[in-house]
C-alpha cells in the first residue's frame, strides 16, 4: 500500500515525484481550463522495491491457482522480478494505470530527488496489533520446513540385477544339480543289479530298494478306502434308480429347473460401474455416500477432446517486437470458429422425455443462477465469451496487427479471472457463466505450461447430477443419449473428436452384453455339433442316425444351460442383483465342467462291456459308481472354491462367485439324476435300432452294442503315455515344469495392481478411444474434494484454525497440510493448491473489504455492486472489528456470504460455492 498511498497522498510528493508531461482540459463543471498531469516519473528506493517484492512473491492467487504476481506482472511469475512487476503496474498500457508513470530505482539521490524509501513490513511480521503476519501459504519464512516425500525404494538387486531373477535362477540350478544328481545316482544302482530295464528281474539276486515298505497301509488309507467305497455303492444304486425309473427322475427334474429358474421373473441387472467394483462397506463408498447425502453427487460430465490433425502449427510475431510465439493446430482461427460452431450445435441439442422437451439449460450447472442463467462450458472459447466477433476482434492498421486473439488467448491463460486482457483489445477473459476457465482444464498435449503448444482442445459440459430424484436423472440421461448420437454422426474432416458422457461406460457395457448374446449362442451351437459327433460312434454310415447322439447331445447342452438359468433365479428370489460379468462369463464356465463330465460319464459307459447276466441299469449302475466319486469330488472343489470367492468385498467379484459355485453344483445334481436317465433312454433306443431323435422309427438291424475306443484314447493310451512315463522323459518334464515355476516366481512382483476401465470396454467402442485420448493429451486429473464431518465448532477460533489456512491459523491445518501436499504433486498427486470456504469467507467479511454491507435502516444485505449511501459495513474498521468473526457474528453473516455472487468489485461471494 505504501506504494500507491505515497503516489496519491503523500506531502513529500514534490520530493520523489517529477512531473514530466501535462495537458490542458476544460473542467465539464465549471468550464474553467485546467492542467492535466500526462506523464510523471516516480522515484523509487530499490531497497523498498525489493522488500516488497521479497514480502508479497510467494502470495497465492486463488483463482487461478498460482502465484498473484503472475496476474500483476504480465509474464509468468517465474519471470517477474521488484523492477518489472512495478513497471507493468504504472505501465498505461495494462488497462489499470490512468497515465504513464516511469519507474526510477535507485537508493541514492538523483537529479535532484529523493526517492522514496519507506521502511516495509516482511510477510512474515505482523502489519499491527491485530492483523498478523501472512499465512504459511503466502509466505514461506512463516513456514516451518516443509515435508519431504519419501525416497523411492531402492530396487533389490544383487550383482546390479534384479535379485528375484538371480535368487529363482539358483534356487533352479539348485534343483537342477540335486535333481539330475539324484537320477543319476538312482540310474547307476539300477545299473549293478539289472542288465536292462525290460529284462526279467534274477530272483537270486537281493533287490533292497523298497525293503522299507512292508505293504502295510497307513492310519488314513482305511479311512480314505472306506469312504471311496461307500461313494461307488452311494452312485451305483442311484445310477441303476434313474436307469430304471426315467419318468419320475426326469420330470422331477423338470419341475425343479421350473420352480429355481421362476426368479428370473425378480431378476435385477447392475450396470453402475460404481456399484459393481466398489464394496458398499468400503472407505470410498462411504465416503462418497456421505458427500452424496450431504452436498448432492458429482456433476455429471460430458466431454470432448478435439484435434485438428490436417492444420499446421503456425506463427504468431508480437507487435511492436516480441520473440515469435508458436500455436499449436487447434488454435488457429479457422478452427476455432469450426470448433465453436460445434460448441453452439450441441448447447441447442434437444431431448424429450415424458412428452417434454429437454434443453441443456434444463439440466446443466449454472452456478450463479438465478442471476446469470449461463451454463459453465469449459472450452477455450469462453476466453472469448463463446462469441464469433470476439474471437475475430483485432486492433491494428493497413501495416501491423497490434492486438488479436492471439494477444487475448496469451493473456487469459495467464489470468483466466480477468476483466481486462490489458491489451488494446480490453477484452475480458472470465467465461460467460461467471467463473474462470483455467488453461489446464481446456487445453492438452502442451508442454510445461507453454499452453500455445496445445495440440487438443477439451470442451466439457457439467451437468446436474441428482441424488433419488429419478425424474429429474431421468431428463438428464434422456439429453445425454441425444448427445452420444448428434456427436457420433457429427462430420467435419478438419476435426478428429474423442467424447465421453456420463452414461457412456454403462451404456457400453449393456451393449458389449447384447453384442456377447450372438457370441453365447454360437458357442453352444458349436459345443452342441461338437458333443453330438464326439460322443456318437458311427460304424458305418447306414447307422449313422441310429449311432448318433444328437438328442443326448441337445440334452447336455440343456442341462447346463438349466444350470445357469436355476442359479440365476434362486439368487433373483433372495434379492441378490445380477451382473453382466456374471452373463457373460458364466454360461461358458459352466459349459466347459459340464461337457467335461457328459464326457467322462457317456465314454467310460462306451468303453464298459457288459458283464455276464447285467443288465442295463445295472451296468450304468456300474459305470456311474466308477465315475461319480471323481465326478462329485471335483464339482465339490470347484463350487467350494467358488464360494469361498463370494467372500470377496468387491460386488463384481462376490456375485459372480455366488452365482457360479450354484451354478456348478446345480450342474452336478442333473448330470447324475436327469442325464443318467437319459443316457439310460438312449442307450436302449441304440440297442433297440430306433433313430436318434426320431426314435418312433426303426432303424437297420445292427450287432447290438459293442464295447469301442476312439481314436483319441487310443493315441492315449499308446503313444503319449509309454512316450511320458520313459525314465528318460520323467526328468526332463520335471525339469521343465520346475523351471517354468521358477521364471513364475521371479516375475510375480512385476504384475502391476489395479483395474484398468477401459478394459472392460469393447474394441470398437468410441469410449475406448476416448481414454487413449485422455491419457495422451489431459493434464488435470479428477477434483478432490476434503469433507469435514459434523462436530467442527466453527464459531471458536480454535474451531477455525484447524481448517483454515490464512493469517493466524494453524501451521498444520487442514488447508495448510493439503497445500503441502501440493507442494509435493508428484509425490501426492495433488496438483493445485486447495480453494477453501472458510478463508474466501474472512475475506468476504473483512471490514477492509467492500464484500459485506448491510443497510443501515432495513438490515438487508447489499451487494458490493450496489451504489446506495445506506449501504455501511458489516462490521467496523476497528481492531475488533478486523478481527475474524466468532460465536454468533460468525453465523449472522455466513447466509450473507452464501448469497452473494462474485463481481468485478468483490470476487470472494460464497454462492457459486
Amino acid at each position: 500500500m505504501n506504494l500507491f498511498c505515497e503516489l496519491t497522498c503523500s506531502p513529500r510528493q514534490s520530493q520523489f515525484l517529477n512531473v514530466t508531461e501535462t495537458e490542458e482540459y476544460v473542467d465539464p463543471v465549471t468550464h474553467e481550463n485546467k492542467t492535466n498531469v500526462k506523464e510523471l516519473q516516480y522515484y523509487v528506493g530499490e531497497s523498498f522495491a525489493n522488500a516488497m517484492y521479497n514480502a508479497c512473491r510467494d502470495v497465492e492467487a486463488p483463482s487461478s491457482n498460482d502465484k498473484a504476481l503472475g496476474l500483476l506482472c504480465g509474464k509468468e511469475a517465474a519471470a517477474c522480478n521488484a523492477t518489472n512487476w512495478i513497471e507493468y503496474m504504472f505501465n498505461k498500457d495494462n488497462g489499470q494505470a490512468p497515465f504513464t508513470i516511469t519507474s526510477v530505482f535507485s537508493d541514492l539521490p538523483a537529479h535532484g530527488m529523493e526517492p522514496m524509501n519507506n521502511a516495509t513490513k516482511g510477510c512474515a511480521e505482523p502489519v499491527d496489533e491485530v492483523t498478523g503476519p501472512c499465512s504459511c501459504q503466502d509466505c514461506s519464512a512463516v513456514c516451518g520446513p516443509r515435508p519431504q516425500p519419501p525416497p523411492p525404494p531402492v530396487p533389490w538387486r544383487i550383482w546390479g540385477l534384479d535379485a528375484m531373477f538371480i535368487i529363482m535362477w539358483a534356487t533352479y540350478m539348485a534343483f537342477l544339480l540335486l535333481f539330475f544328481g539324484a537320477v543319476f545316482a538312482v540310474w547307476c544302482y539300477r545299473k549293478r543289479y539289472f542288465v536292462s530295464e525290460y529284462t526279467p528281474i534274477d530272483s537270486s539276486i537281493a533287490f533292497p530298494i523298497n525293503v522299507s515298505d512292508t505293504g502295510a497301509a497307513s492310519c488314513c488309507d482305511p479311512l480314505g478306502a472306506a469312504f471311496e467305497g461307500c461313494l461307488r455303492r452311494l452312485f451305483t444304486r442311484w445310477g441303476s434308480f434313474c436307469v430304471r425309473n426315467p419318468s419320475c427322475v426326469v420330470f422331477s427334474s423338470l419341475a425343479f429347473i421350473a420352480a429355481c429358474s421362476s426368479g428370473l421373473v425378480f431378476m435385477r441387472v447392475t450396470t453402475s460401474p460404481v456399484d459393481l467394483w466398489s464394496a458398499p462397506s468400503s472407505q470410498a463408498r462411504l465416503e462418497k455416500e456421505y458427500f452424496d447425502t450431504h452436498f448432492g453427487p458429482f456433476f455429471r460430465t460430458e466431454q470432448l477432446i478435439i484435434q485438428a490433425p490436417h492444420t499446421d502449427v503456425h506463427i504468431y510475431q508480437p507487435y511492436p517486437s516480441g520473440s515469435d510465439v508458436p500455436f499449436g493446430p487447434p488454435l488457429d482461427k479457422g478452427i476455432l470458429h469450426q470448433v465453436l460452431d460445434l460448441q453452439t450445435a450441441i448447447e441447442h441439442i434437444t431431448a424429450s422425455y415424458n412428452n417434454e422437451t429437454v434443453t441443456l439449460q434444463d439440466i446443466c450447472l449454472a452456478p450463479l443462477s438465478p442471476y446469470n442463467e449461463n451454463c459453465t462450458v469449459l472450452s477455450v472459447l469462453n476466453y472469448f465469451q463463446n462469441s464469433h466477433s470476439v474471437l475475430d476482434h483485432a486492433i491494428g492498421d493497413d501495416f501491423f496487427i497490434y492486438a488479436d486473439y492471439h494477444t487475448h488467448l496469451l493473456y487469459c491463460v495467464r489470468a483466466p479471472a480477468s476483466l481486462n486482457d490489458t491489451s488494446v483489445l480490453h477484452d475480458p477473459c472470465l467465461g460467460t457463466f461467471g467463473g474462470p476457465v483455467f488453461p489446464w482444464l481446456v487445453l492438452g498435449g502442451y508442454d510445461d505450461q507453454n499452453y500455445n503448444n496445445a495440440t487438443a482442445l477439451v470442451m466439457t459440459f457439467p451437468v446436474n447430477n441428482y441424488y433419488n430424484d429419478t425424474e429429474k436423472l431421468q431428463r438428464a440421461l434422456a439429453w445425454e443419449r441425444e448427445f452420444i448420437n448428434f456427436v457420433k454422426n457429427y462430420k467435419n474432416p478438419n476435426l478428429t473428436i474423442s467424447f465421453t458422457a456420463e452414461r457412456s461406460i454403462e451404456d457400453e457395457l449393456n451393449r458389449e452384453s447384447e453384442s456377447d448374446i450372438a457370441t453365447v449362442v454360437t458357442s453352444y451351437a458349436v459345443m452342441f455339433l461338437y458333443i453330438s459327433l464326439a460322443l456318437g460312434h458311427i460304424r458305418s454310415c447306414s447307422r449313422l442316425l441310429v449311432d448318433s447322439k444328437v438328442s443326448l447331445g441337445i440334452a447336455g447342452i440343456f442341462i447346463v444351460l438349466s444350470s445357469v438359468a436355476c442359479s440365476l433365479g434362486i439368487f433373483s428370489y433372495v434379492g441378490v442383483p445380477l451382473t453382466l460379468i456374471v452373463i457373460e462369463v458364466i454360461p461358458f464356465l459352466v459349459l466347459a465342467v459340464g461337457v467335461d463330465n457328459i464326457f467322462i460319464l457317456v465314454q467310460t459307459y462306451q468303453r464298459d462291456e457288459r458283464l455276464q447276466g447285467e443288465t442295463l441299469d445295472q451296468q450304468l449302475g456300474r459305470v456311474l459308481g466308477d465315475v461319480a466319486p471323481s465326478m462329485f469330488l471335483s464339482s465339490f472343489s470347484e463350487t467350494v472354491a467358488f464360494f469361498l470367492g463370494a467372500l470377496s468385498v468387491m460386488p463384481a467379484v462376490h456375485t459372480f462367485s455366488l452365482f457360479a459355485g450354484m451354478a456348478v453344483l446345480i450342474d452336478f445334481l442333473l448330470q447324475i439324476t436327469c442325464f443318467v436317465s437319459l443316457l439310460g433312454l438312449d442307450a436302449k433306443r441304440q440297442e433297440n435300432n430306433r433313430l436318434d431323435i426320431l426314435c418312433c422309427v426303426r432303424g437297420e438291424d445292427g450287432t447290438g452294442l459293442q464295447a469301442s475306443e476312439s481314436c483319441l484314447f487310443r493315441f492315449f493310451r499308446d503313444a503319449y503315455s509309454p512316450l511320458l512315463l520313459k525314465a528318460w522323459m520323467r526328468p526332463i518334464v520335471m525339469a521343465v515344469f520346475v523351471g517354468v515355476l521358477s521364471f513364475s516366481i521371479a516375475v510375480l512382483n512385476k504384475v502391476e495392481i489395479g483395474l484398468d476401465q477401459s478394459l472392460s470396454m469393447p474394441e470398437d467402442s468410441y469410449v475406448t478411444d476416448y481414454f487413449r485420448s485422455l491419457s495422451q493429451f489431459l493434464h488435470a486429473g479428477p477434483p478432490v474434494y476434503f469433507v469435514v464431518e459434523e462436530g467442527l465448532d466453527y464459531r471458536s477460533l480454535e474451531g477455525q484454525n484447524l481448517v483454515c489456512g490464512g493469517m493466524g491459523c494453524n501451521n498444520d491445518s487442514l488447508v495448510q497440510q493439503l497445500f503441502d501436499a501440493a507442494e509435493l504433486d508428484a509425490y501426492t498427486r495433488i496438483g493445485f493448491a486447495p480453494s477453501s470456504w472458510i478463508d474466501d469467507y474472512f475475506d468476504w467479511v473483512k471490514p477492509q473489504s467492500s464484500c459485506c454491507r448491510v443497510h443501515s435502516g432495513s438490515g438487508q444485505f447489499c451487494n458490493a455492486s450496489v451504489a446506495d449511501p445506506g449501504c455501511i459495513r458489516c462490521r467496523p474498521l476497528t481492531p475488533e472489528g478486523k478481527q475474524r468473526p466468532q460465536g454468533g457474528d460468525f453465523m449472522k453473516f455466513l447466509p450473507m456470504f452464501l448469497s452473494d455472487n462474485p463481481n468485478p468489485k468483490c470476487g470472494k461471494g460464497g454462492h457459486a460455492a
